[in-house]
Protein backbone atom coordinates (compact mmCIF):
# COMPACT_ATOMS: atom_id res chain seq x y z
CA UNK A 1 0.00 0.00 0.00
CA UNK A 2 2.06 2.84 -1.30
CA UNK A 3 1.81 6.12 0.64
CA UNK A 4 0.45 4.58 3.84
CA UNK A 5 2.65 4.82 6.91
CA UNK A 6 3.39 1.34 8.11
CA UNK A 7 3.13 0.66 11.82
CA UNK A 8 6.22 -1.21 12.86
CA UNK A 9 8.09 -2.05 15.97
CA UNK A 10 7.41 0.06 19.03
CA UNK A 11 9.57 1.00 22.01
CA UNK A 12 8.47 2.35 25.39
CA UNK A 13 10.41 5.39 26.60
CA UNK A 14 10.26 6.16 30.31
CA UNK A 15 11.57 9.70 30.62
CA UNK A 16 13.04 11.17 33.82
CA UNK A 17 10.97 9.20 36.31
CA UNK A 18 13.74 9.94 38.79
CA UNK A 19 13.65 10.56 42.52
CA UNK A 20 14.56 14.25 42.08
CA UNK A 21 11.40 14.78 40.00
CA UNK A 22 9.02 12.46 41.85
CA UNK A 23 9.66 12.32 45.59
CA UNK A 24 7.94 14.91 47.83
CA UNK A 25 10.26 17.82 48.54
CA UNK A 26 12.74 16.87 45.82
CA UNK A 27 14.57 19.69 43.96
CA UNK A 28 12.38 19.58 40.83
CA UNK A 29 9.33 17.89 42.26
CA UNK A 30 6.53 17.42 39.74
CA UNK A 31 3.60 16.85 42.13
CA UNK A 32 1.38 15.21 39.49
CA UNK A 33 4.16 12.72 38.65
CA UNK A 34 3.24 10.43 41.52
CA UNK A 35 -0.26 10.01 40.06
CA UNK A 36 1.08 8.81 36.69
CA UNK A 37 3.23 6.02 38.16
CA UNK A 38 0.43 3.38 38.12
CA UNK A 39 -0.40 4.21 34.49
CA UNK A 40 3.26 3.98 33.43
CA UNK A 41 3.62 0.75 35.44
CA UNK A 42 0.68 -0.74 33.49
CA UNK A 43 2.28 0.31 30.18
CA UNK A 44 5.63 -1.06 31.37
CA UNK A 45 4.13 -4.44 32.29
CA UNK A 46 2.36 -4.63 28.91
CA UNK A 47 5.58 -3.77 27.07
CA UNK A 48 7.56 -6.43 28.89
CA UNK A 49 4.82 -9.00 28.30
CA UNK A 50 4.68 -8.15 24.57
CA UNK A 51 8.47 -8.03 24.12
CA UNK A 52 8.50 -4.29 23.39
CA UNK A 53 11.89 -2.73 24.18
CA UNK A 54 11.87 -0.58 27.33
CA UNK A 55 14.21 2.40 27.30
CA UNK A 56 14.79 4.65 30.28
CA UNK A 57 15.94 8.17 29.45
CA UNK A 58 17.56 9.51 32.60
CA UNK A 59 18.68 13.05 33.27
CA UNK A 60 22.15 12.97 34.79
CA UNK A 61 24.27 16.01 35.48
CA UNK A 62 27.69 16.93 36.79
CA UNK A 63 27.62 19.02 39.98
CA UNK A 64 28.58 22.16 38.02
CA UNK A 65 26.20 21.66 35.07
CA UNK A 66 25.28 24.99 33.36
CA UNK A 67 21.63 23.85 33.40
CA UNK A 68 21.68 24.67 37.12
CA UNK A 69 21.65 28.35 36.18
CA UNK A 70 18.08 27.74 34.97
CA UNK A 71 16.93 24.94 37.29
CA UNK A 72 17.90 23.93 40.83
CA UNK A 73 20.57 21.22 41.00
CA UNK A 74 18.91 17.87 40.28
CA UNK A 75 19.74 14.35 39.09
CA UNK A 76 23.41 14.81 39.91
CA UNK A 77 25.47 11.81 38.80
CA UNK A 78 25.98 9.31 41.62
CA UNK A 79 23.21 10.65 43.87
CA UNK A 80 19.99 8.97 44.94
CA UNK A 81 18.11 11.78 43.19
CA UNK A 82 19.39 10.55 39.82
CA UNK A 83 17.94 7.05 40.33
CA UNK A 84 14.69 5.79 38.82
CA UNK A 85 11.84 5.69 41.36
CA UNK A 86 11.50 2.30 43.03
CA UNK A 87 8.09 1.53 41.49
CA UNK A 88 9.52 1.67 37.96
CA UNK A 89 13.03 0.26 38.43
CA UNK A 90 14.74 -1.04 35.29
CA UNK A 91 14.98 -4.81 34.89
CA UNK A 92 17.60 -6.91 33.11
CA UNK A 93 17.14 -6.45 29.38
CA UNK A 94 15.89 -2.86 29.68
CA UNK A 95 18.00 -0.07 28.21
CA UNK A 96 19.20 2.98 30.14
CA UNK A 97 20.31 6.09 28.30
CA UNK A 98 21.82 8.98 30.20
CA UNK A 99 20.98 12.44 28.92
CA UNK A 100 22.14 15.89 29.95
CA UNK A 101 19.57 17.98 28.13
CA UNK A 102 15.86 18.17 27.44
CA UNK A 103 15.79 15.87 24.42
CA UNK A 104 16.57 12.19 24.78
CA UNK A 105 18.20 12.39 21.33
CA UNK A 106 20.63 15.25 22.04
CA UNK A 107 24.18 13.87 22.19
CA UNK A 108 22.99 10.37 23.20
CA UNK A 109 22.94 6.98 21.53
CA UNK A 110 19.11 6.83 21.50
CA UNK A 111 18.69 7.15 17.73
CA UNK A 112 21.31 4.51 16.96
CA UNK A 113 19.79 2.13 19.55
CA UNK A 114 16.30 2.56 18.07
CA UNK A 115 17.57 1.96 14.55
CA UNK A 116 19.53 -1.11 15.68
CA UNK A 117 16.35 -2.46 17.29
CA UNK A 118 14.30 -1.70 14.17
CA UNK A 119 11.97 0.63 16.09
CA UNK A 120 9.90 3.23 14.25
CA UNK A 121 7.20 4.08 16.81
CA UNK A 122 7.80 5.51 20.28
CA UNK A 123 5.50 5.49 23.30
CA UNK A 124 6.51 8.50 25.44
CA UNK A 125 5.87 8.45 29.19
CA UNK A 126 7.22 10.43 32.14
CA UNK A 127 8.08 14.02 33.02
CA UNK A 128 8.09 16.93 32.25
CA UNK A 129 5.39 17.17 29.52
CA UNK A 130 6.39 20.61 28.22
CA UNK A 131 10.12 20.03 28.47
CA UNK A 132 11.66 16.57 28.11
CA UNK A 133 8.55 14.88 26.69
CA UNK A 134 7.92 17.67 24.15
CA UNK A 135 11.54 18.04 23.02
CA UNK A 136 12.12 14.30 22.79
CA UNK A 137 8.86 14.03 20.82
CA UNK A 138 9.91 16.87 18.50
CA UNK A 139 13.31 15.30 17.85
CA UNK A 140 11.69 11.90 17.27
CA UNK A 141 9.25 13.40 14.77
CA UNK A 142 12.06 15.16 12.88
CA UNK A 143 13.90 11.83 12.66
CA UNK A 144 10.87 10.10 11.15
CA UNK A 145 9.55 8.21 14.18
CA UNK A 146 5.87 7.90 14.94
CA UNK A 147 5.09 9.11 18.44
CA UNK A 148 2.29 8.29 20.85
CA UNK A 149 1.62 9.95 24.18
CA UNK A 150 -1.04 9.15 26.75
CA UNK A 151 -2.20 12.11 28.83
CA UNK A 152 -2.38 9.88 31.90
CA UNK A 153 1.27 8.82 31.50
CA UNK A 154 2.89 12.28 31.42
CA UNK A 155 2.98 15.16 33.90
CA UNK A 156 4.21 18.77 34.00
CA UNK A 157 5.02 21.25 36.73
CA UNK A 158 1.63 22.88 36.16
CA UNK A 159 -1.57 22.24 34.22
CA UNK A 160 -1.19 25.17 31.81
CA UNK A 161 2.18 23.94 30.52
CA UNK A 162 0.94 20.34 30.44
CA UNK A 163 -1.98 21.35 28.19
CA UNK A 164 0.28 23.53 26.02
CA UNK A 165 2.68 20.64 25.37
CA UNK A 166 -0.12 18.19 24.60
CA UNK A 167 -1.56 20.73 22.12
CA UNK A 168 1.86 21.08 20.47
CA UNK A 169 2.20 17.31 20.22
CA UNK A 170 -1.29 16.98 18.70
CA UNK A 171 -1.35 19.93 16.33
CA UNK A 172 2.26 20.48 15.30
CA UNK A 173 3.99 17.13 15.58
CA UNK A 174 0.89 15.10 14.73
CA UNK A 175 1.63 12.09 16.90
CA UNK A 176 -1.02 9.86 18.29
CA UNK A 177 -2.10 11.37 21.61
CA UNK A 178 -4.09 8.72 23.44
Amino acid sequence: MKGVAKIGKRALLIIDMLNDFILPGSPLEVPQARSIIPHIKRELNNARREGIPVIYLCDQHQADDPEFQVWPPHAVKGTEGAEVVSELKPQPGDYIIVKTSYSGFFETELDSLLRRLGVNELILTGVVTNICILYTGADAYMRGYRVSVSEEQVAALDEENHRFALRQLREILKPKVR
